[in-house]
């Protein structure tokens, strides 16, 4: 089987290998276990390698097509996209022709020209991954919007499964909810659970020297003097990291002892570190910048609450992760946040007024039973949503 890939990810070259958004390319990895050659359409920018780029894995004949990038927030940069976008177009109609199964991810520039250009393929077998937010009700960007409507449409889009995040009403059947993970069943055995000074474990079962078995977890604690915080994503308006600064802010103002970490680059990084010196805010909260996977995960392991109040989400893998861990998610009920975190029974939900949210995580953390059913319900629920179980379903869809 010959695999097409279409994605807006920008792509980097070093010694013949081609390196991406490493959670994007680590979900890819696994589609190519499963096909005998594999096509990427996509744009290939001239920067260095950072701790969360990684590198395709196939022993399959690899193939990258490159196309130029483009971009359709303002008129002005829709008339210079115009002749990019048509190259763009060529390209991906010349590799449709030759694959046997096309994935498109979307939602995105290229997922856009691909969903468009897949209407003249519809014997072709066909899945498009929405890593956005499906949500019909939500505001989204025309271009987004317009993405939605082709894939859901089976007159346009035959033979394609179109995998999104959260459950919603009404939908086409070419709408499949899905999910992503990005721990194996091996890490659950073969890692320790950490929670360091912060969480203290009490009557805890072993069913095995390196497993922990969750089920019969009774106990998990804050174990003050300290309650730890972490933010893990693009330092961007949409992410919202000042807010989440704003939320420890306003918890050590009221006497908490507080520290949060955050993970990530952005355009917001030098904003954050002049609002961090105004306000003296240094000693609580530290910018670590791009971390490696194992770092993150011990971040995780180590730490009581995720903040998130991102503006917009598909499924949010911060998220999962943190419950994943032990680590109580506080977030934006954007797309299907809400869904994962039980409407509330896994995690608090923010309504973004400041006085509000941190009463609530003021409530949370002075209530140390709250906090441990909250803990370990997002524990077990995570769980389910192994790379296993994901692998699983991606032989399916390659092979139904």
């Amino acid at each position: 089987m010959k695999l097409l890939i279409i994605t807006h990810v920008p792509h980097i070259k070093v010694n013949h290998e081609y390196f991406g958004y490493a959670p994007y390319v680590r979900e890819m990895n696994i589609w190519l276990r499963y096909v005998d050659e594999v096509v990427v359409v996509a744009p290939l920018v001239q920067e260095s390698l950072t701790p969360i780029h990684e590198s395709y894995v196939t022993n399959s004949p690899f193939r990258f097509v490159k196309v130029p990038e483009f971009d359709l927030t303002s008129f002005f940069n829709q008339l210079k996209a115009f002749p990019r976008a048509l190259v763009a177009m060529v390209k991906i109609y010349q590799a449709m022709q030759q694959a046997d199964h096309i994935h498109l991810r979307c939602p995105g520039n290229m997922g856009l020209l691909g969903a468009l250009v897949q209407i003249l393929f519809p014997k072709k077998k066909k899945t498009a991954k929405y890593a956005g937010n499906w949500d019909p009700k939500s505001k989204q960007p025309w271009s987004y919007r317009l993405q939605q409507l082709i894939l859901s449409n089976p007159f346009l889009t035959k033979n394609m499964q179109v995998l999104v995040y959260g459950e919603w009403p009404n939908q086409t059947k070419n709408v499949k909810p899905f999910f992503t993970a990005t721990y194996s069943e091996d890490e659950i055995q073969n890692s320790e659970f950490r929670i360091q000074n912060q969480l203290s474990l009490a009557a805890k079962s072993r069913t095995n020297e390196n497993s922990f078995d969750s089920a019969r977890l009774d106990k998990i604690e804050i174990n003050l003097p300290s309650t730890s915080f972490l933010f893990v994503g693009t330092l961007s308006k949409g992410k919202q990291p000042l807010y989440a600064i704003q939320l420890v802010e306003a918890l050590h103002q009221q006497g908490e002892k507080v520290q949060l970490e955050v993970y990530g680059e952005g355009e917001m990084r030098q904003e954050l570190e002049r609002y961090l010196a105004q306000n003296h805010l240094e000693a609580i909260v530290t910018l670590h910048g791009n971390q490696s996977k194992e770092t993150i995960l011990h971040a995780y392991q180590s730490s009581h609450f995720l903040i998130l109040p991102s503006k917009s989400e598909g499924w949010p893998k911060v998220v999962a992760e943190a419950m994943f861990w032990g680590c109580v998610p506080i977030a934006s009920p954007v797309s299907c946040v809400a869904y994962m975190m039980g409407n509330g029974s896994r995690g608090l939900l923010l309504t973004e007024r400041l006085e509000a949210d941190v009463n609530k995580i003021y409530k949370l953390v002075s209530d140390k039973e709250q906090y441990q059913r909250m803990a370990i319900e997002g524990l077990n629920w995570s769980r389910q949503f192994t790379t296993d179980k994901f692998e699983l379903e991606i032989m399916k869809l390659l092979r139904g």
